[in-house]
């Protein structure tokens, strides 16, 4: 047993895992800190909780700067799927949305939601044809845009968590509005690692999540344009304008602010340092495992985002399924999928929809990069998989 123990504390240790999400930032957790010393409540009209008020509205404007937005569109929830959550119902609830478009490979926290109100609300619920890469079809879009008079939606997510597509949601946005459509966007993987400015088009709905940017879990969220319409989802008090009752995570929207200066302030270097990250792991893996495919986009600098890869390894189905296992065992974090997939054996929603069933056989998996990481680590992560392949 101690042997065993000393070999894991003296391992080497890869955490390739950021798209589930990223270490939090030493800048953030020392703000945090000293936030829990600020025990005013926020709606309270006294000297204590004024100061927490405060910080909340200061951290509400250093959102809505970095995004181009009002501050009265930023509205703080516990995480992206919180915000999606409350966009998709909301807008049925008070917008009139009676058609929801959406593609099939959406983070479960858009689908389960649209599926449920397919059911509960009698939406119409209909799918946007994607390429063999997982790229919606924007002639389909249009398609279906056309198909009646209906209120409508479009939700489709700007990056994907587990292929790193990119879309051009500005084209989208515009052409669902040419169609008088409402437009919102899962940014969960971009808000935080690419500019924004949303008064350069017309989207009404974004959501975003701290913990995906070096900021902490629990908190994120959703920009609602102005004059939406939307009523709150969780009733009770009158905060965030009254779109979100409970008290204010003041400490954790601290954070969220902290992470967000940073992510933005360091946004160029930093994405630069992990665009040649990614792009000297495709290297390393198109020369050391030549028999390798990139699902979706994911191989591709330019069509994909520059934080991921998901890699379809040629390995038999054997020693496929202790994979994940066996990576671990060496220090390596990396997922099959989305991190809100562990445990679960019914696959790769996304991957269902793009590979070959032969390819499906094979185990693919999703490397994420940050600043933390280096070219050490892509080395020996490489270094092992090669091992496992050649056992």
């Amino acid at each position: 047993m101690l042997y065993l123990f000393l070999e894991y504390a003296y391992m080497k240790h890869v955490y390739l895992d950021n798209a589930a999400t990223t270490q939090v930032h030493p800048n953030v957790i020392a703000k945090m800190q000293d936030a829990l010393g600020t025990y005013g409540n926020p709606s309270s009209t006294h000297s204590f909780g004024r100061t927490a008020k405060t910080a909340i509205e200061s951290a509400r404007k250093t959102i809505a700067k970095y995004i181009n937005a009002q501050p009265s569109e930023i509205i703080f929830t516990s995480g992206g799927t919180e915000a999606d959550n409350m966009i998709i119902r909301c807008a049925v609830r008070d917008l009139g949305v009676k058609t929801i478009i959406t593609s099939r490979i959406e983070h479960h926290a858009v689908l389960h939601t649209v599926e449920e109100l397919e059911q509960k609300a009698a939406i119409q619920l209909l799918y946007v044809d994607l390429d063999v890469y997982g790229n919606p079809d924007l002639a389909h879009l249009e398609t279906l845009l056309q198909k009646d008079d209906s209120k409508k939606l479009v939700s489709l997510m700007h990056v994907n968590n587990e292929i790193g597509n990119k879309i051009d949601l500005e084209e989208i946005t515009f052409l669902s509005k040419k169609y008088g459509a409402l437009v919102h966007s899962d940014t969960v993987q971009s808000l935080g690692h690419y500019n924004w400015d949303v008064k350069a088009f017309p989207i009404d709905f974004l959501a975003a999540a701290a913990h995906k940017f070096h900021g902490p879990k629990g908190i994120g969220f959703a920009f609602i344009r102005k004059n939406s319409g939307l009523s709150c989802m969780i009733s009770g008090g009158s905060q965030e304008r009254g779109l979100r009752a409970g008290t204010e995570s003041f400490h954790n929207i601290v954070g969220l602010e902290e992470a967000f200066i940073h992510a933005y302030e360091n946004l160029e270097a930093e994405k630069k340092y992990v665009e040649e990250l990614k792009s000297y792991f495709i290297a390393q893996v198109k020369s050391t495992i030549p028999n390798a495919k990139f699902n979706g986009h994911s191989g591709d600098m330019d069509k994909s985002t520059y934080t991921l890869v998901n890699v379809c390894l040629p390995i038999t189905e054997d020693k496929a399924m202790l994979l994940l296992f066996n990576l671990d065992m060496k220090g390596i974090a990396c997922s099959k999928g989305s991190a809100c997939q562990s445990g679960s054996d019914a696959g790769s929603h996304v991957l269902t929809q793009i590979l070959s069933a032969e390819d499906m056989k094979k185990p693919s998996v999703r490397f994420s990069f940050s600043t933390y990481n280096t070219k050490e680590d892509i080395d020996y992560t490489i270094g092992v998989i090669k091992d496992i392949i050649e056992a």
